[in-house]
């Protein structure tokens, strides 16, 4: 072969891998955005509310799909690679990701700003004692704030701090303005949600759940929460008979007759358990972990809140 066929040959070959490497660095976001600044957060529902916040000032990636579970998610090498590339990433803590932490870390040890938002917002810890017996991490920090709008309120307040002080050329009035008004939205949210639940009586306010997740709505609106399904706040537990029992009759006592469970999850468990009660028990699917897709029910934090709470109503005011 002459000089001149492998000259031609090599430039060939040369111009494919630029075209290849072109192609995907665009389908990886890494180019072709015109260099604008970019957040990235974990879940679902703090990239909704971050969305709501940052608006068009900079492009907000959201790692978690619409109906995953964000205690067993992972990421692909790309996704990871989008965390170390960040100027800003957002995720919840509190042992929530906990497929995702070790690249969050990283990332914050490569320089990125995070922000932790359960840890900001007065968190609550797994209660012991109640009759449905005690959590498996009874006293470690509960990462489900978002189920109390006014903890939301302030988490969304210090995630446009973070925004304005660490994602260079955005309009900090823009965001400010963002903020403000997604604040009125939220406040509008927990008016609502006080009313809404007003019409359950006293003798109602109990729940069962899943597992743990709903403790700080229990606090916020003046419920009790008799126990869970799975005796752990995160779904990668599961009960043994003996749990299975002390429900039972926990719920037996405090004439609970529904458990309510994460629609993105399984209801197995909890049919078991209406099973174990004579099949007197209704399971009611609540969206508690994670939005859906666009126009399936709860595609935001708002809509979430408000399908929930007009579920639960319905489920605890039913003669």
């Amino acid at each position: 072969m002459n000089v001149r066929v492998r000259t031609a040959r090599l430039r060939a070959l040369l111009l494919t891998l630029i075209s290849f490497f072109a192609v995907a660095g665009t389908a990886t976001g890494c180019t072709g955005d015109g260099g604008r600044p970019r957040v990235v957060v974990t879940t679902n529902i703090l990239g909704d509310i971050t969305r709501e916040i940052v608006g068009g000032e900079a492009n907000v990636s959201v790692l978690m799909k619409p109906n995953a579970d964000p205690h067993s998610f992972g990421l692909s090498a790309v996704q990871a690679a989008e965390l170390e590339n960040a100027d800003l990433v957002v995720h919840n803590g509190l042992g929530l990701e906990e497929n995702v932490l070790r690249h969050v870390e990283a990332a914050r040890e490569s320089g990125v700003a995070t922000f932790a938002a359960g840890e900001a917002v007065d968190p609550l810890t797994f209660r012991t004692g109640d009759e449905g017996g005690p959590s498996e991490e009874a006293g470690e920090p509960d990462p489900h704030f978002w189920t109390d709008p006014d903890r939301v309120r302030k988490a969304a307040g210090l995630i446009a701090d973070h925004v304005v002080e660490h994602v260079d050329g955005v309009s900090e009035k823009t965001v400010r303005d963002n903020a403000e008004r997604y604040d009125g939205r939220l406040a509008d949210l927990t008016a609502w949600m006080e009313k809404s639940f007003a019409a359950v009586p006293g003798n109602r306010r109990s729940l069962v759940t899943n597992h743990h997740v709903f403790g700080y709505l229990a606090e916020r609106f003046g419920f009790r929460v008799i126990g869970a399904v799975i005796p752990s706040g995160t779904t990668l537990a599961s009960p043994s008979s003996s749990d299975l029992r002390s429900l039972t009759q926990a719920m037996e006592k405090a004439g609970v007759r529904t458990v309510f469970a994460d629609s993105s999850q399984p209801t197995r468990l909890a049919e078991v358990l209406s099973q174990e009660t004579g099949g007197d028990v209704d399971v009611v699917a609540l969206y508690s972990e994670s939005l859906t897709e666009r126009g399936k029910g709860a595609g935001t934090y708002l809509e979430l809140m408000r399908a929930n709470t007009t579920a639960m109503v319905a489920s605890l005011t039913r003669d």
